[in-house]
């Protein structure tokens, strides 16, 4: 197989959950589109150094990628506290719009900490590897952005399961 093929094969296999992740750094579709499209197009080069494990490349792209868009647009947008338009009441909406907000209270490295750390289930090592950062950075990184998450938002679950299951 050429690495063509290859390289379009992981793409349609993965594209799923690197929109998954993207979205979840962002938190906004077309941002999350925009940030894996930027991914493949700098892993397109590197491919055959990485098509063995193509998942920790990408997801390190994104992040960095993420954090620099971020760097680039703080202080052009407006964040408001409630949208002009008038929504209907779905438990469901009401809880995924919830757990955006509180994602997008985080600074970029506590969000990606736990984008990485908890919807894409990687251990501690894994996502210090992924961000280019020591063991306990990420450690760190996860406590504060946990406490933060639970003292701006009581209701919301924010617990790992294995913390669940301690208790």
């Amino acid at each position: 197989m050429s690495a063509r093929e290859d390289f379009e094969e992981y793409v349609a296999a993965r594209m799923p959950a690197l929109l998954r992740t993207a979205y979840l750094l962002t938190g906004n579709p077309h941002d999350a589109e925009d940030l894996v499209q930027t991914a493949l197009v700098k892993a397109v080069p590197a491919w055959k150094r990485i098509s063995g494990n193509p998942d920790a490349y990408l997801r390190r792209v994104m992040v960095n990628e993420n954090i620099s868009r971020w760097r680039r647009r703080r202080g052009r947008e407006v964040l408001v506290n409630a949208t002009p338009d008038a929504g209907h009441d779905d438990p469901d909406a009401a809880s995924a719009l919830a757990l955006q907000q509180a994602l997008a209270s985080l600074a970029p490295r506590q969000r990606a900490v736990i984008v990485l750390r908890y919807f894409e289930d990687l251990t501690e090592r894994e996502a210090a590897e992924v961000l280019g950062v020591a063991l306990g950075t990420v450690k760190s990184q996860a406590r504060d952005a946990l406490l933060r998450l639970r003292e701006a938002y009581p209701d919301l679950d924010v617990d790992h399961p294995a913390e669940r299951a301690a208790r």
